[in-house]
């Protein structure tokens, strides 16, 4: 995460409690974030046809086709009742910016945390994750009707809102959920990532879900996503304080990269990957930076 709260570094006593500041801070942020969109438990592929359907939109819909053909098929994948992944993560906050100075983490590497990650999935739309790093742990579930997550220091809470996927799940573990939320997507054009011509695919949550994830004085502005095999989406929520009082607004932006498919199965599955968390509040301190690869069985930096 790109960030680090200020600490006093001269006391050993405060840095070590800062230290778990951010570290509690990474795991909220990283440990279950869900999807911008409800995916549905039942997934088809999208029938092509150029008639009254945007280019943008058949252009999307071919490019599932394609991925999901390359996953292992739609029949291999709808056939698939229930999965494990586990994985191996390091954690780091790597610089802190606030408004006159940028303060970077020269020891990210000695400093970073390491733990791990274990996920369950049950069709149609069932998932428990647990996330510990450096003694933390975050843990999450969904009962097809419900999200949850409990963290040691905040206790647990439900998700508002209707039922979205986990963002774990996406990076390269599930692919009939992957092309599923992207089911409604528009192509909008290229861009080249890690060397490679990739194709964007873009989708937003519209403003009826929105409201419905809000609550009290946290309202949730946007929440749009672009990937598929290079993940991008950011998180915009204002929190009022109080009556006419200044609202803050807070900003959360996750970049994946999801590296080195191999089959299981007959599926193709992603083994690493490397996230690049920034969360920033406008006119105060800003951000924080998490390194996040992924995987089944992974041994390589991040979550």
């Amino acid at each position: 995460m790109k960030g680090r709260l200020s600490r006093a570094p001269s006391v050993s006593g405060a840095a070590a409690s800062c230290h778990r500041s951010d570290l509690r801070l990474l795991l909220g942020v990283m440990g279950a974030p869900l999807a911008p969109v409800h995916v549905s438990p039942t997934y088809a592929l999208p029938h092509l046809s150029i008639k009254d359907t945007p280019i943008e939109t058949s252009s999307a819909q071919y490019i599932l086709q394609q991925y999901t053909a390359a996953s292992g098929g739609l029949k291999l994948l709808s056939s698939i009742r229930n999965a494990y992944a586990m994985g191996k993560v390091r954690m780091v906050a790597s610089e802190f910016e606030t408004a006159t100075r940028v303060i970077k983490n020269h020891s990210a590497t000695k400093d970073a945390e390491p733990g791990g990650f274990v996920l369950w999935q049950m069709a149609p739309g069932m998932w428990y994750v647990e996330l510990a790093v450096g003694g933390s742990k975050v843990r999450a579930g969904c009962n097809g009707k419900l999200v949850w997550r409990h963290t040691p220091w905040l206790g647990a809470n439900a998700a508002k809102g209707p039922v979205r996927p986990l963002r774990r799940a996406l990076q390269g573990l599930d692919p009939l959920t992957t092309a599923s939320m992207f089911s409604d997507a528009q192509c909008i054009g290229e861009k080249k990532v890690n060397g490679e011509d990739c194709f964007i695919l873009k989708l937003c949550a519209d403003p009826q879900t929105l409201k419905a994830r809000s609550e009290g004085p946290a309202e949730i502005i946007r929440h749009p996503k672009d990937g598929a095999s290079y993940m991008e989406d950011s998180h915009l929520t204002r929190i009022q304080s109080g009556v006419g009082g200044d609202a803050v607004y807070w900003e959360t932006s996750i970049n994946s990269s999801i590296d080195d498919y191999r089959p299981v199965e007959g599926v193709m599955i992603a083994h690493s990957g490397r996230s690049v968390v920034n969360l920033f509040r406008f006119g105060e301190v800003a951000s924080h930076q998490n390194q996040d690869g992924g995987g089944v069985d992974h041994r390589g930096s991040g979550f």
